[in-house]
């Protein structure tokens, strides 16, 4: 038990060294209960023209067949968070886990970094890094090693930070001394449901139509945004912050310290027009490595066009 424990105690010194905050183990099992909500959310088409959500249902639900041999899920956060808003309260708005680099490259190296120190601590450690790129149902391995509750948004919450960061996972055969789930704290509150300007999320909350959600209509879907949607946007071009923004837990939320996660100089200050007038120059530039270029000069284009429309 002692060497578990030591185990479970490096890999957290490390993890925090890197930059990551809460880390939590959760035992690599398959996922019974929540496989049958995701079976029902996909029937309920909740998961839009994202068909890739289909694929690999055993995959996402069971991490033994993802890694052989799995025992452990590592999960951890890493804070995101920025108080900075775009000056021009009338520009269209990007979500703020987009100001900086993408974090699928930034969060997936330092967890490169922490699967090698492991190795090289612990000794021999097979394992796979995952940050929001593979068939891993991050949130609910996130409530199962005590990181925080899914809220009625369907987010992660924690009740020390909120829920601005971002999940990562290292799956492994390590053995290590597993934690608590925490129970739900949202209690009576549906500041997230009354907010949403899609009505994405479901009058009781806990379940989420992707298909109606400003992230999606702004990222996922390729097509032309619908047109019911169109003046229900909040003036959101990639992305959306507003059930993570009334959220009271996010009270909690502090700035984040990464220096990959800061904004491009000129993206803050672009107002409305130069928006309006963007180009595919001043896009490559202001976007080099972020995430934003997911959808591409003519995607963003698309969403900003969308909103003058409305």
């Amino acid at each position: 038990m002692v060497p578990i424990q030591r185990h479970g105690d490096l890999i957290r010194q490390e993890a925090h060294r890197l930059g990551f905050g809460f880390v939590g183990f959760a035992k690599a099992e398959r996922l019974d209960d929540e496989a049958r909500r995701l079976e029902q959310w996909l029937h309920r088409g909740a998961h839009g023209r994202m068909g890739y959500m289909e694929n690999y249902f055993d995959l996402r639900t069971d991490p033994t067949l993802l890694v052989p041999g799995a025992k452990t899920v590592i999960c951890l956060t890493f804070n995101y968070f920025n108080p900075e808003k775009q000056d021009d309260p009338e520009a269209p708005k990007i979500a703020s886990y987009a100001y900086g680099e993408d974090y699928h490259h930034v969060v997936k190296d330092k967890l490169k970094a922490l699967l090698a120190f492991m190795q090289t601590e612990i000794g021999e450690v097979d394992g796979r890094c995952f940050v929001d790129s593979a068939p891993v149902m991050e949130r609910e391995w996130a409530q199962r090693a005590g990181l925080g509750w899914n809220g009625r948004n369907t987010l992660t919450i924690n009740p020390k930070k909120g829920s601005f960061f971002f999940l990562a996972e290292i799956i492994c055969d390590l053995p290590l001394l597993y934690d608590d789930p925490i129970r739900d704290h949202c209690g009576t509150c549906r500041r997230c449901i009354d907010a949403c300007p899609t009505e994405a999320i479901a009058p009781e909350g806990y379940f989420l139509d992707a298909s109606k959600c400003i992230s999606y209509l702004t990222i996922e879907l390729r097509d032309q945004i619908p047109v019911e949607f169109k003046d229900q946007m909040d003036n959101w071009m990639f992305g959306c912050d507003v059930c993570q923004d009334v959220c009271p837990w996010n009270r909690f939320a502090e700035r984040h310290q990464e220096p990959a996660f800061e904004p491009h100089p000129d993206l803050l200050h672009m107002n409305s027009r130069d928006w309006q007038e963007l180009t595919e120059e001043v896009f490559g530039r202001v976007f080099k490595k972020s995430a934003v270029k997911r959808v591409k000069f003519l995607g963003l284009k698309r969403n900003i066009g969308a909103l003058s429309e409305k």
